[in-house]
Formats: C-alpha cells, structure tokens, sequence
C-alpha cells in the first residue's frame, strides 16, 4: 500500500523555473550560486529569526569573544616571528642594554618582535590586552549568570561549559605569560615548578615530565608553546562552540517585565537589527583595545633580562586572573607557633617529604574552582527547584544566592590582593607582617562578614520594592488639606515598574523530610539547614489583595483609573 504526502506537488517545469533563476546582480549571482549548493537560505532563515533580548548585561558575553578573536588574530601575527627555543644564543639586536647578553631564542625574539619588527611591538600588547579583557569578560559575564541565576534548569551543563571555558581562558593565559622566558615569568614557572613538587610521592615525576629534566630543563618553553597555540586554543574553540549552540537550544534568557513569560523570549531578531548591533559592537572593542595597546604599556620584558633564578625583584606579580595562586601561598605561614609545617613521611625508599604550607593553599583553590562547577546542582538540591528558569532573577530577590556569592568574592579578592602585599607594604610605608597578618584574619572573616551584610542589604532592598509598590515614590510636595493635615505626596510606579517590583518567588523554608524508611538521614538534615540559611529571613512580593487595599487608603491622588491596569500588573508579576 503506497501513502500519499499531503504536501503540495510541483511540476518539473516549475522546479526547472527555480533551477533557472539568475539574480540581475554581481552579488546576487554569486549568493544564489553559494545557495544553490549549500542551502544557506534556510539556515540564514532559520537563526535570522532567532530572537535575543535587548539589555545592557548581555554584552559580557560578546565581549568575551570578539577579545577572543582579536587575541587569537593578533597571535597568529606573533607566530611568524616568535622562536620557542630555549637555545642558547648572544643577543645582537637594536635594544643596546642588552647587546652581547647570552639568553633564549625565545627571549631573543620577544626583543626582535618589541623593536624591530614593524607593529611588533603593538600587536604584542594588542594581544597581552586581548587576552586579559578576555578573561575579565567572562568572569564578568559568569558573575551576570550567576547573580540573576541564569545557571538554572535547563543550563546547568551550559553553565558547566562556561566554566570549562574560564579554567582553560586561565590555561592560554598562563602559558602564553611564561613563554619570553625572561626573569618575571621564570619566576612564575619556579613556583608552578614548587607547587608540582609539593604534591606528595608523584610531585617531582610530574615537575620531570613539564620540563624535561631539572628544573628550568631545555623543553618546558617549546612544550608550553604547543599548548598554548594548538592545545588549549582548540579546546576554547570547541567549548565556544559548544555554548553558543546550548544557547540557540534553550533559548536566551531574559530580565522580568511585562510580557516576558517561561515561554516565549521579547526581543529584536539576529537579523538584520541584532546582527548590525553585535557587528558595531565588535568594532567598538577593537577599538579599545588597539588604544589600550597603542597607549598603555604592558609586559615591558625588557626590562627584566633573562631567566636567571637568582635575581627576584620585589613587586612583581602575575596577571590578575592568575595573581590569587600566588596570593594564597603568600598567606600560608610555615610555622604554627614552633611547629613545623613540614615534615617527612617515612616511605619503604626512604621517606617523602610533606610540604603543608604549599599544600594547604591549594585547597581554597580547589574549592573555588570545583564550586564553580558544582553549584548548579547544589543549589537546585538545597532549594529542591526543579522547574525550568528562563526569566531571570533581580539580585535582590536571591538574597540566600546573592549572599554566599558575594562571600565567595570576597574569599577571591582577599587570596589575589594578597599577590600584592609587598606592594602594599612599600607604597603604604606599612609593614609587611601586619599586612600579611590583616589579610590572614580576612581570608576568615571577610566571607562571613560579606554573606551577612549582603543578606541584609538585600532584604532591605526588598522592603523597600515593598513600600514604592503599596506607597508609590515620595514626589517631594508638602501639601496641607482643608482641616489643617500636613504630608506628603506619593507618585505611584506605573505598570512597566510595577510589575519588576511583584515578579518574583519567595520560597518558604523546606524541613528535612524522610525517606523511604521513615528515617531523616545526616544528608537530608544539612540540606534542610542549607535550606533554612537561604530562605528563613524573606520577605514576600505584594499580593494583589495588598495592593488594593493600599489603593484603598491612597488619598495623596486621584486613583480612580489606577487599579485596572496596576492590580492586573500585579497578577501577571506574580504568575
């Protein structure tokens, strides 16, 4: 039995009129010519209609990659002259200070790309520029998505991604720094060297294999070059691509207004309006950083000479997004009174020693990093909020959330200033124990201190949604009524402002539930108190039968067209 398609047939002849079409233009020839071979009219079709939300925040994220384009092009620039050797050779090159001086390859041609190829110098700081606006772009970008809880169902493995994207823009970043091989980032090397080192029984193999040998060896600069203009680039690429995909899946989320709902996304179309936007938007940021790069000197390496391990200047630092590693490690002391923190562990070959003061900081490190990628699923498991998320939370309406993740910055700026407690000794005539000492009693209680101030500034934010919604805005008017009274006028919010103010959730506090057998487990316990940290202080969006009863009372203006269109506001917000 044959089935017979519904769809409407065509004659040969009118396939052959199609197939026959030729365009009166030079463009359109060649468009129909590509079209006709790798059907580009639908795809163009398909995500031109692709709708995105108009808001200034979205842009992090675009930032983040045309930096990442501009670093990889103006990268590409440096490869044709930049030797990753660690051959030894004499420097015989325009820089005078440094003629006759015995270095690397690799150094020599970071000097030959500084002054004496043409834009040499610039596109190396056009591309130390790209890569650090590229890391900040995304911790930016992932601090967006994580305050307005855009990592919920069902982006928690997008969320994943943009960590994986973070750790590896941390990888490119960090091999690309060590690869002139001058004395700043020997140093740098030296400590990565002693970090590897203190893990206990297989620490100096790994240090063996990174860099051929003993320490500095003659392989670590050619193998970091592999990886910082084949491996990690590909792995960002492939991650890249990977999120801009999940975000055409699931949609792009959106701040709450009217008309915005779980369903649908209010915005402009990529094309033709997004897409003139993003396009000027990339120029924009070539723009600043080629001014950046042209203006603002960055890594003058000649300045320091080559690696020696002898001679360490005090106020050098790695890149900020790097400069937390060294700062934890500054803070670790390595005595606890007259105890050592240092020991041997007594092994069958002899015993291994046991490095706590670099161990220990590499727990925080850990933490932060594994929390990252965790919390989605954390979260939705303390608030047990299993529903899809594509409208987005106010920070203030999270204050649990906003909380913890403002301890957590915190936690980061105290572990990365820390990189610079020389600097703040010398510049601040203070010395340098008491700087070290401060900033170990905020490595503890800055955190706490952050999480509480930061839940109470949100909760009275949201008292304050409160009374602008039941009371409207003071207009600054002192009016007096016919028998005498005294007070001031109130502007109520209109619809738009209104409904930001009601849309949200407050969930009220979960116990702890039992299980299968009747029983309230050690697990089911922690996360009802987890739960009762992020939802036991609240305070709850107006209702619709609040807003009418203050409109009731209102007798700073005239309200009779107001509760039709507000208390309508309010219903939707609060659906």
């Amino acid at each position: 039995m044959s089935i017979q398609s519904s769809e409407p047939k065509y004659t040969e002849a009118q396939y052959s009129e199609v197939d026959q079409y030729q365009p009166r233009t030079r463009t359109g020839r060649i468009s129909n010519y590509v079209d006709q071979r790798v059907g580009g009219t639908g795809m163009v079709r398909e995500f031109g209609r692709k709708i995105f939300p108009d808001h200034w925040t979205f842009m992090f994220g675009e930032v983040a990659l045309y930096s990442f384009l501009i670093t990889v092009v103006s990268g590409a620039f440096l490869t044709f002259w930049f030797d990753p050797s660690m051959a030894s050779t004499q420097y015989d090159g325009s820089y005078a200070p440094m003629q006759g001086v015995e270095m690397s390859m690799a150094y020599a041609t970071a000097l030959e790309l500084s002054f004496d190829v043409r834009g040499g110098l610039f596109m190396r700081q056009l591309h130390h520029w790209g890569a650090l606006m590229f890391v900040m772009a995304m911790a930016v970008h992932m601090l967006r998505v994580f305050f307005t809880g855009a990592f919920r169902k069902p982006r928690e493995l997008n969320w994943v991604v943009g960590c994986a994207l973070l750790v590896a823009g941390l990888g490119a970043g960090f091999t690309g720094y060590s690869l002139p091989d001058e004395v700043l980032s020997g140093n740098g090397l030296r400590i990565i060297d002693g970090m590897l080192k203190a893990i206990p029984m297989v620490g100096t193999y790994i240090s063996f294999f990174l860099f051929g040998g003993e320490f500095p060896g003659d392989e670590v600069i050619p193998r970091l070059y592999s990886l910082h203009i084949f491996i990690v680039p590909a792995i960002l690429l492939i991650l890249i691509a990977v999120h801009l995909f999940m975000v055409v899946v699931h949609k792009h989320t959106q701040y709450p207004g009217p008309g915005r709902t779980e369903r649908n996304v209010v915005g402009y179309p990529i094309g033709p309006v997004y897409a003139a936007k993003a396009g000027g938007f990339l120029f924009v940021v070539f723009g600043v950083l080629a001014l950046l790069a042209g203006l603002f000197q960055i890594n003058a390496l000649w300045n320091y000479g080559p690696y020696d391990p002898s001679p360490v200047q005090a106020g050098t630092q790695p890149d900020w997004y790097i400069g937390w590693f060294d700062g934890v490690l500054r803070l670790m002391p390595g005595y606890i009174g007259d105890i050592p923190l240092e020991f041997v562990l007594p092994t069958p070959w002899g015993g291994n020693s046991v490095a706590l003061p670099v161990l220990i900081p590499m727990i925080p490190i850990t933490v932060l990093l594994l929390g990252l990628f965790v919390w989605p699923f954390l979260e939705a498991w303390i608030t047990g909020d299993k529903k899809e998320h594509h409208v987005l939370d106010r920070p203030r309406n999270a204050p649990g959330r906003t909380a913890f993740g403002m301890a957590m910055m915190v936690w980061y700026f105290v572990m990365w200033g820390a990189a610079s407690s020389d600097l703040m000794a010398t510049h601040f005539s203070l010395s340098l124990n008491d700087v070290i000492i401060w900033l170990r009693v905020l490595f503890f209680l800055g955190p706490i201190l952050a999480f509480v101030i930061t839940k109470r500034i949100c909760l009275a934010l949201q008292r304050k949604d409160r009374e602008i919604v039941l009371h409207g805005n003071e207009a600054g008017v002192i009016e007096m009524l016919p028998h005498g009274e005294f007070r001031e006028r109130h502007n109520r919010v209109s619809d738009y402002q209104l409904f930001t103010l009601v849309a949200y959730e407050s969930p009220e506090v979960t116990p702890a539930r039992p299980n299968a057998k009747g029983k309230v487990s050690l697990l089911e316990k922690s996360r009802a108190g987890l739960n009762r940290v992020f939802f036991e202080d609240r305070v709850a969006p107006v209702s619709r039968e609040e807003y009418l009863e203050a409109l009731s009372h209102d007798h700073h203006e005239s309200s009779a067209a107001l509760p039709a269109g507000s208390a309508g506001a309010i219903e939707s917000g609060r659906h």
